[in-house]
C-alpha cells in the first residue's frame, strides 16, 4: 500500500516583494532558460495600481510633431506588418538586494527578469505612417497606469531618443508567447525596447507623442537615473552584462559526487562572448560551456561539471563578458537608487 499522497508535479511560484502596488519576481533558480518564461511566472513590476480596462484602452494615439495625428484601434494591429522576437526584459533594480551598502527600493534578488517571444508592430512602421516632422528629438510613451508621484498626479511616461525609437527591433507588442498580453503585463499594447532595462518598455500604452525638445517627466529625470557617489549622474538605459548561477544556490548543501553548476548570462550590448568560473575568489578563471549560440537580447544558458567532495566547501564566482568587451566587475558601481547591479556572482556551497 502506498503511504504517500501524490499531489502531482511541484511547481515554482513568484516571490512577492510588495502587494500594493504588486511587485513579484520570477523564480529564476527553478526555470529553464531554454523555454520562454510562461506568463504566470513572468515578473511583475508596478509603480501604481493596475489600470481599469475601458473602451479607450483599445486605442493607441500618435500625436505631437507629426504630419498626421493617427488613432489606431486594437483590431488595426492585426492588419499591419508584424514581427516576432524573443527578448529578455530585466528590471533595472534586479539584484538591488546584493549591494553591500544597502539602498532603498524593492529588494529584488535575481528574479526581476523574464524572457519570452513578443509579437507586435515595429514602432518605426507606425511613426512613418504618421510622418515625422523635421527636428523631432524624442518620442514620449504614455502608459495608462497613473497615481501620485512627486506630489502630483502622473501617468507612467518615458521617452526614447528618436534614433533609438526608429531601430527596427523596437515594437509595440500585443502578444506574448503566442497569446494576447495579459492585463498584468500591459494588455492591450506595450512597448518593447530590446537591450534596455525594463522601465523603457512602457505597459498599457495609450499615446505616443513626438517632441522637438527634451522630455522631463519624473520617471525620466528623477527615477531611473544613476546617482553616483562623486555627484555625477546619468540616465539608466542599456542592460549591463550580467550572469546568474541558478543551481546550486548560495549556502546550499549539495550531495557529494559529480554535478553540473548551471546558470544564465546576458547583456544589452551585442551578445555574450564568454562566461568564466572561479573557485579561488577570482584569482584564476576558467571558461564554462555555453549551451546554445548566444543571441542578441536573450539569455544564454551555461554549465560547468564538477565533482563535489564530501565535507568540502566551495566558493564559486561567475562572470560574463560580451562582444563589446564589457565584463562583469568584481564589485558593482554603487548608486543611490540601486540600479544596474552586475557584480560577478558569488556563492558558497558545502558537500555532504
Amino acid at each position: 500500500m502506498n503511504m504517500y499522497l501524490n499531489f502531482g508535479k511541484v511547481r515554482p511560484h513568484l516571490t512577492t516583494r510588495s502587494l500594493n502596488p504588486e511587485n513579484q519576481e520570477t523564480p529564476i533558480h527553478f526555470i529553464s532558460s531554454v523555454q520562454p518564461v510562461p506568463n504566470a511566472l513572468f515578473f511583475r513590476r508596478n509603480h501604481f495600481p493596475y489600470p481599469i480596462l475601458t473602451p479607450e484602452s483599445f486605442t493607441l494615439k500618435i500625436s505631437g510633431s507629426v504630419n498626421s495625428a493617427l488613432l489606431f484601434n486594437y483590431t488595426d494591429f492585426f492588419k499591419l506588418p508584424t514581427r516576432s522576437t524573443r527578448v529578455l526584459i530585466e528590471c533595472s533594480g534586479n539584484k538591488r538586494a546584493y549591494f553591500e551598502e544597502k539602498v532603498f527600493g524593492e529588494q529584488w534578488e535575481s528574479g526581476a527578469m523574464s524572457e519570452g517571444v513578443w509579437k507586435g508592430v515595429p514602432l518605426k512602421t507606425l511613426l512613418e505612417y504618421s510622418g515625422i516632422q523635421a527636428g523631432v528629438s524624442e518620442v514620449v510613451f504614455r502608459g495608462r497606469d497613473a497615481g501620485i508621484k512627486s506630489s502630483q498626479y502622473n501617468h507612467f511616461e518615458r521617452s526614447l531618443p528618436i534614433a533609438k525609437a526608429l531601430q527596427p527591433d523596437v515594437m509595440i507588442a500585443y502578444e506574448y508567447n503566442g497569446k494576447p498580453l495579459s492585463h498584468k503585463h500591459g494588455f492591450p499594447f506595450r512597448l518593447i525596447v530590446p537591450g534596455w532595462y525594463g522601465m523603457a518598455s512602457v505597459k498599457w500604452l495609450n499615446e505616443i507623442i513626438l517632441i522637438k525638445d527634451k522630455f522631463t517627466g519624473p520617471f525620466q529625470t528623477e527615477d531611473y537615473v544613476y546617482y553616483y557617489k562623486n555627484g555625477t549622474s546619468e540616465q539608466v538605459t542599456t542592460n549591463h552584462v550580467n550572469s546568474t548561477i541558478q543551481q546550486p544556490q548560495d549556502k546550499q548543501l549539495v550531495k557529494s559526487g559529480t554535478h553540473k553548476i548551471k546558470g544564465i548570462a546576458w547583456t544589452g550590448s551585442g551578445v555574450v562572448s564568454k562566461v568564466e568560473i572561479s573557485f579561488d575568489n577570482g584569482d584564476s578563471w576558467e571558461q564554462v560551456k555555453l549551451e546554445i549560440t548566444p543571441k542578441e537580447y536573450q539569455t544564454v544558458p551555461w554549465s560547468y561539471p564538477i565533482k563535489f567532495h564530501f565535507g568540502s566547501e566551495y566558493h564559486i564566482s561567475v562572470r560574463a563578458t560580451d562582444s563589446e568587451g564589457n565584463t562583469q566587475p568584481a564589485e558593482a558601481i554603487w548608486n543611490k537608487k540601486g540600479y544596474g547591479y552586475n557584480a560577478a556572482m558569488k556563492i558558497s556551497v558545502s558537500a555532504e
